[in-house]
């Protein structure tokens, strides 16, 4: 796990709670496909430090972090990125994790429920019929910018946070875009796989 080597300040027990991920989705990701079969091994640098950065964002860039009670919906959360790996950062913040595929949010649900996660929900529905607000919503490479921002509007208070990557130009014209920060994760994390990544920061405006 050489991501550690970027969050010193880490309890033992978030420690073990993200050494157990792999063999916990290795096991998963053979009933169910949640990740690329090939994409596995590299389950921590691709999947579990690449949600990180969203919390090195708003560490840099957001007063310091989520105090805590933040509540935060994780929109399209597949097999849980990066909701769960956030879930783990924040201890004492409130994560729920939202997704279409109800084969993928069980799995989310059957990892948080093994690491012993007691600050999140689960919910097999699209983010239009969510009800509850929320301070953040976070995503990676669900859809484009601006539907997600459209969709996310009405229950989030605070700010969009997401990854992507790729050429970007596009997705920041619209106005409800605008604003927009797009910080690349390379300012945070030295692999290669980075390189061409990054976090954006959209303020949600009523």
């Amino acid at each position: 796990m050489d991501f550690l080597q970027y969050f010193p300040e880490l309890t033992d027990e978030q420690r073990t709670q993200f050494a157990a991920l792999l063999p916990l989705y290795t096991d998963w990701n053979a009933k169910i496909n949640v990740v690329s079969r090939k994409d596995i091994e590299h389950l921590y640098e691709h999947h579990v430090q690449h949600s990180l950065a969203i919390s090195r964002y708003v560490e840099t860039s957001l007063n310091g972090g989520w105090p805590a009670g933040t509540r935060i919906v994780d929109v399209g959360c597949g097999g849980g990125f990066p909701g769960i790996p956030l879930a783990i950062r924040y201890p004492e913040c409130h994560f729920l994790l939202v997704d279409r595929i109800g084969k993928k949010v069980r799995v989310a649900q059957e990892v948080a429920t093994a690491i012993g996660l007691k600050n999140v929900e689960f919910r097999h529905a699209g983010i239009e019929e969510i009800k509850e607000e929320f301070d953040y919503a976070v995503s990676r490479a669900v859809m484009v910018l601006p539907d997600l921002v459209k969709l996310v509007r009405r229950c989030t208070k605070t700010g969009l946070i997401t990854l992507k990557g790729g050429d970007l130009a596009e997705e920041l014209k619209p106005r409800q875009c605008q604003g927009t920060k797009v910080v690349p994760i390379s300012t945070y994390f030295k692999e290669e796989f980075f390189e061409t990544k990054n976090v954006l920061y959209t303020p949600i405006k009523k």
